[in-house]
């Protein structure tokens, strides 16, 4: 993977949060891929996994953006920092977190990892995230 390829797949990634559609994110991943949204417990298996997942957790969000830093890429794995900022229920959140993963030839990821920590209120990323 190249760091273009990575970065179109997380504008991909922030259009499918961004306008909650569940049927663009399950369309990153591999029809196997597993999405570990959490360490400790099962993953989320397939686009069907990744479907269900997105319905979900989105139903509630609006007001949604996402920003991601510059990515980490080695072969066919990648990290990258988020930010995002929201609404939950009409209570304003922030995230920041980040992904591991790990993508096949065709550019879809098979492997998620995320990592993420939630504040209440919108805050702004601190000075040289990203970078």
């Amino acid at each position: 993977m190249t760091t273009e390829q990575v970065e179109r797949w997380l504008e991909g990634y922030r259009d499918a949060w961004e306008t909650r559609n569940p049927d663009a994110a399950a369309a990153l991943f591999t029809q196997d891929a597993l999405y570990r949204e959490q360490p400790y417990e099962e993953p989320y298996r397939g686009r069907d996994g990744v479907h269900a997942y997105w319905s979900r957790v989105t139903a509630t969000q609006s007001d949604i953006r996402f920003r991601y830093g510059r990515a980490v890429v080695s072969g066919s794995h990648a990290a990258v920092e988020w930010w995002v900022t929201l609404r939950n229920d009409g209570a304003e959140a922030t995230l920041a977190g980040e992904f591991f993963l790990v993508f096949d030839a065709d550019g879809l990821v098979r492997e998620l990892r995320e990592y993420w920590h939630f504040s209440p209120g919108l805050l702004e990323p601190p000075a040289g995230w990203g970078q």
